[in-house]
């Protein structure tokens, strides 16, 4: 089973949650066990340089997304 079909969206804000989405599988194909990434976000969640860099990860994928969808217009 495909877990990405499309980059086609309805709305920017579905674009944004695929962004998002985008980003989380990102980081669990980075790092696949659970466990590890349970622990190592105890550290980034309270560090402002790594929650900036995991904002720009997103944003760089809903550029991908919008620009896939023609900005919705």
């Amino acid at each position: 089973m495909t877990w990405l079909e499309t980059l086609k969206t309805e709305t920017p804000e579905e674009g944004f949650e695929l962004a998002i989405k985008l980003a989380r599988m990102g980081v669990k194909f980075t790092q696949p066990d659970a466990d590890i990434r349970a622990k190592l976000r105890r550290t980034y969640e309270k560090d402002a340089d790594s929650l900036t860099a995991a904002s720009h990860v997103v944003a760089v994928h809903f550029q991908t997304v919008a620009a896939a969808n023609n900005y919705w217009k």
